[in-house]
């Protein structure tokens, strides 16, 4: 039985997630087709088109990019992160220097903006797209809303990647100050150098950045065939590049 989408043209779903999680791990194609026993051409077809994929395929393709033929298909992408059942027996927590915290939330992705708001209803807390520019996090949102109202000052921003199958994944917390980008030469250049697009969609052209005066992380590394951890980075002194272990869950 053959499994997937191939009666149109152009990438689908599966071919999408193939090539986001091979791109997570950092693989090559010709190391994912070595792992899972295909032709280096085959995972290239498989990541450019609506793939045709028998069962025992997707179950190989799934174990060589350590993750689930459910994943692949999307069928928990309505759980939260971590309801899956792990697969990894005795996971490690490692803490994460300020450089390599940057260096993981470098390429830009969805984050979460937590900041406090008048009244009782207390601090509030909501995802947006991002992206980093000469160390700083940028992001656009709408002019009237939210966050433009009540996120300038301190505020704290978080980027997780997490896989719940085989307990692996890094949490980066960055604490700074927030502004609103009112200057027109300032939003001009920003226009300019950054393709961040607003991950609700909708009209949202207020600029918002972040100038990190903290950067903390942490890192949960499964020892499993084929998985070695890596090199623990070494612990900082407490200083504004760190934040101390209670301040994490």
């Amino acid at each position: 039985m053959s499994i997937g989408s191939g009666a149109h043209t152009g990438r689908g779903d599966l071919s999408r997630r193939v090539a986001h999680r091979r791109a997570e791990l950092g693989l090559s194609r010709q190391e994912v087709a070595e792992r899972a026993g295909m032709a280096t051409g085959y995972v290239a077809y498989l990541e450019e088109h609506p793939p045709q994929l028998t069962r025992w395929a997707l179950t190989r393709l799934a174990d060589a990019l350590r993750t689930t033929p459910g994943a692949l298909l999307g069928a928990d992408a309505d759980q939260p992160p971590g309801a899956e059942r792990t697969a990894a027996p005795a996971p490690v927590l490692y803490t994460l220097g300020a450089d390599e915290c940057m260096r993981l939330v470098g390429p830009g992705g969805i984050g979460r903006i937590c900041f406090s708001t008048e009244g009782s209803c207390g601090p509030a807390v909501l995802p947006v797209t991002y992206t980093v520019v000469d160390g700083n996090i940028v992001f656009r949102t709408s002019p009237d809303g939210v966050i433009a109202e009540h996120a300038e000052g301190y505020v704290s921003f978080e980027v997780d990647q997490l896989d719940g199958v085989m307990s692996e994944g890094w949490s980066v917390l960055i604490r700074g100050r927030a502004r609103q980008v009112r200057d027109p030469g300032e939003r001009a250049a920003l226009q300019r150098c950054t393709a961040v697009r607003p991950w609700a969609g909708g009209v949202r052209d207020a600029f918002i950045t972040i100038v990190p005066t903290r950067v903390s992380g942490r890192r949960i590394w499964s020892h499993g065939p084929g998985a070695p951890p890596p090199a623990p980075a070494p612990r900082r002194p407490e200083t504004e590049d760190a934040v101390p272990d209670e301040d994490w869950g």
